[in-house]
Order: C-alpha cells, then structure tokens, then sequence
C-alpha cells in the first residue's frame, strides 16, 4: 500500500488528541487486515464483529473515530453510528457496505457518519475518509476498483456468504451454475 499523500482538506492522525478508532464489521478477515493498518498509521484500534459487541464497546470507551459496516449479523451498523453519534458527537464515522445504495447512504449521514464507502475499500482510502476535512468535499478515490474487480469480488462475497455452496450462490445472483464455476475458478481481476 502507498502512503497516503496529505492535501490542504485532509489532517494527519498526529493533528488529534484522541486517536482511538473502533471498527465494527463481522467479516474477520477484512476487519483484522484493516485494523491491523490502521494501527501501522497511528490509530488506537478497537474491534467488534456485531452491532451487541459495538454497542458495548462505545459505552466502555467513546471513539474519536470509527468504521462500521452496514449490514451486521446481527443487525444494522447504524444503531452503532446513532450510539457512537449520541455518546460523542464530535466522532468521525465511516460508513463502510457491500451494498451501496442511495438510501442507506443518506440514512448513514443522517445518523451521523461523515462518509460512506463501498467494501472493499483499502486503508489509504479508509483514513482519507476518515481525516479529511467535513466541511470540503471528498476528493475521487486513486485507485479506484475496475468494474470486473468490483463484481468478482461481489460474487466472491456472495459465494462465501452462502457457505461456499455453488448450486446456493448461483441461484441468488441469477446466473448458470457452470458460468459461476468458471468465474470461481480465475484469479481476481486488477
């Protein structure tokens, strides 16, 4: 991963007092690739894979910053957001989904979040969002997701959402069980 380079509306972590950032997603992988670097950018990382362990969470320790996934195990990320929002209204919120949609965009910046990315989305990308300036407009990512990446990881998502069962994942994206075999089989697209 590259350095993320300052601009004049993004700050850098060393600017705050409080560095401590939760992030609240129930895909372990992710969550631990990135809290892991964030830590390696000078955040103080705390974790939870469900909207029970979030609320829990903020009420021990009231974040500076945060990113929170949409849709949780067991439940929506954006009864996190409203408690981070009520218990310190000054936190930066990063609204991370695999299912971006305008309305749960504008659900999540009612609620408070500064920002809503789409999963996967990378560190750089993560502390931009989260540092730069509320009141100036994001600038556009660097390194933006081709379309073929963003769908394979998509397939990819709903493959292992199902358990890793074929016959399961090609019946809910609507496609032939040997074209998704095929698709399973190649690398990820750049």
């Amino acid at each position: 991963m590259c350095s993320m380079i300052p601009s004049e509306n993004t700050k850098n972590i060393s600017q705050f007092e409080d560095k401590s950032l939760l992030i609240v997603d129930d895909d372990n992988p992710f969550r631990e690739r990135l809290a892991r670097a964030m830590e390696k950018k000078g955040f103080q990382v705390s974790q939870a894979e469900g909207v029970k362990k979030g609320l829990e969470s903020v009420k021990q320790k009231k974040p500076a910053f945060a990113v929170v996934d949409l849709r949780l195990g067991d439940g929506n990320g954006l009864e996190v957001v409203k408690e981070i929002q009520s218990s310190n209204s000054k936190s930066r919120v990063v609204m991370l989904t695999g299912y971006g949609n305008i309305p749960t965009a504008v659900a999540a910046i009612k609620q408070g979040a500064i920002d809503y990315l789409a999963k996967p989305a990378d560190a750089d990308d993560v502390e931009r969002a989260l540092l730069a300036d509320p009141n100036s407009k994001a600038a556009p990512p660097e390194n933006p997701m081709s379309a073929d990446r963003v769908k394979w990881e998509h397939i990819h998502r709903v493959f292992e959402l199902c358990n890793r069962n074929v016959s399961e994942t090609a019946r809910r994206l609507k496609m032939h069980r040997r074209t998704l075999q095929r698709i399973l089989s190649k690398r990820s697209p750049r």
